[in-house]
């Protein structure tokens, strides 16, 4: 999606604020002994409360509210009745529509007690994602971002995962531009304009460099169970750089 107006401006601010602040409340509500179901419900309740529809239960027929994925499964996770436990790594993924228009956010969160080498993933992942989010501008091609975030991880030490990328968001989920690698793609020729609505989300690791699904039709996970995480923002590409449209 290309904003058009303020009008738009004001909506797609309007629902990537809620679903990042009900991102934070669910990070901050997870602890051991609680399942993913019951943290489901939690985002769930604070979405419907301001009149928000969850966008994968309506775009998909997801079986939940919001994505919850306990390592090593990375993304797409229904939510059970899965127990947290202490070191598990989680991510967590809220979209929604409210008003005509889709927001989309997400973030891992390790359960104390972390390892260094886990803390220092989930730091790292937002520093990649922050290096995409740099190159956002009108102008440079949609390429730069991958470039800008390969460039991150490869310096330090760090796989990305090739079959999950990026993508457009506002009027839909999943919007125009299509697949927006979180790697470089030199073929990739495509533009950024300004007003141009997308998500940044690098889903970095330990070594993965591909996820599979597994039975149940939408977890998805690497093949070796190496630790992922991924951090995701909406933003609009402007002149004077990214706007973030999902800080809570």
């Amino acid at each position: 999606m290309t904003i058009e107006n303020e009008d738009q401006l004001e909506k797609l601010r309007k629902v990537g604020n809620l679903v990042a602040r009900t991102l934070t409340c669910m990070g901050k509500a997870l602890e051991p002994g609680m399942t993913t179901r019951e943290l489901d419900r939690l985002g769930r309740a604070l979405l419907e409360r301001e009149g928000a529809r969850s966008a994968p239960e309506l775009t998909y027929g997801f079986p939940g509210a919001t994505c919850i994925s306990v390592g090593p499964d990375c993304a797409h996770g229904i939510p059970d009745d899965t127990v947290v436990k202490p070191g598990d790594l989680i991510n967590i993924d809220v979209s929604a529509e409210l008003d005509g228009y889709f927001g989309d956010t997400g973030a891992s969160f390790a359960v104390p007690p972390a390892t260094a080498r886990i803390e220092r993933l989930c730091r790292d992942g937002r520093r990649a994602m922050w290096a995409g989010i740099r190159a956002a501008r009108p102008g440079n091609r949609l390429n730069e971002i991958g470039r800008s975030i390969e460039t991150f991880a490869v310096k330090n030490g760090y796989s990305l995962v090739r079959n999950l990328a990026s993508h457009g968001v506002g009027r839909s989920l999943h919007d125009e531009p299509g697949e927006i690698p979180t790697w470089y793609e030199p073929k990739d020729r495509r533009q950024i304009s300004e007003g141009l609505v997308f998500t940044i989300e690098p889903f970095l690791s330990l070594g993965a460099d591909w996820v599979e699904e597994r039975g149940d039709g939408w977890s998805l996970r690497p093949p070796e169970h190496q630790p992922t995480v991924q951090y995701e923002h909406t933003l609009v590409a402007t002149r004077r750089g990214p706007v973030i449209l999902t800080l809570a």
